[in-house]
């Protein structure tokens, strides 16, 4: 140890406590009475939400789905999807995430492996849709009872 140090004046005091009034300069004037000038958020905070829920029973984005899923046509028969009555089911939610429960005419259908596939496809690329998801049920079983009028009409059914 170095002979010429003092053993005394050693011991270090602490610094001093930064204090928010110690920030705070006495002759501005106070930061809540300061213009606040607009920024960049301008237009995203004017924005208004669209009116209804995005998904839902009814909802347009709904509809669109069922549209799409009317462009699908089954390749033996020559009627969509929907109005043949595969589709059991098209839930939109508020996230905007689509599910598909649908079935097929019979388990060992030519398409069974990539009918659900397209379909997923199909729903995933509607605009708005920010997921899809199809569920392949076999019960109940599809009948001809399930088909719309439409799609009947279009067999000579009716």
């Amino acid at each position: 140890m170095d002979s010429s140090i003092d053993p005394s004046d050693m011991t270090a005091s602490k610094p001093p406590r930064a204090r928010v009034e110690d920030a705070i300069d006495s002759d501005a004037a106070p930061a809540a009475q300061a213009p606040r000038t607009r920024d960049y958020l301008e237009g995203f905070l004017a924005a208004k939400p669209a009116d209804g829920a995005v998904g839902g029973e009814g909802s347009d984005l709904q509809a669109d789905v069922i549209a799409a899923l009317r462009e699908i046509f089954d390749p033996e028969i020559p009627v969509n999807i929907y109005d043949l009555g595969l589709i059991y089911g098209v839930e939109v939610d508020d996230n905007r995430d689509a599910t598909v429960t649908m079935t097929l005419t019979t388990p060992h259908c030519p398409v069974a492996e990539s009918m659900p596939g397209e379909v997923e496809l199909r729903v995933a690329s509607v605009p708005g849709i920010r997921d899809a998801e199809v569920n392949l049920v076999w019960d109940p079983p599809w009948g001809p009872h399930k088909m719309s009028d439409e799609a009947r009409l279009e067999l000579g059914m009716l």
